[in-house]
């Protein structure tokens, strides 16, 4: 679509562009040692993870709240 972000935000969701909370990227950003991410402790359900843009894998987490609503489904 003409005028669409390409770039993907490592802070935002792919799937819903909320902020992810991922510890990772808060270390990264910032330089402060954080404790291990909620996402390190969880299995991501395959049909989630295809759910994920192509440009978007591998650069962004997913959210708690759409991992959770996955999970619910």
């Amino acid at each position: 679509m003409k005028g669409m972000q390409t770039s993907t935000d490592p802070g935002r969701c792919p799937l819903c562009g909320k902020p992810n909370q991922c510890a990772m990227e808060v270390e990264r950003e910032t330089g402060v040692k954080q404790p291990p991410c909620w996402c390190t402790q969880v299995t991501f359900d395959a049909a989630l993870l295809s759910s994920v843009p192509d440009e978007a894998r591998g650069t962004a987490c997913i959210c708690a709240a759409c991992a959770q609503q996955a999970a619910g489904q």
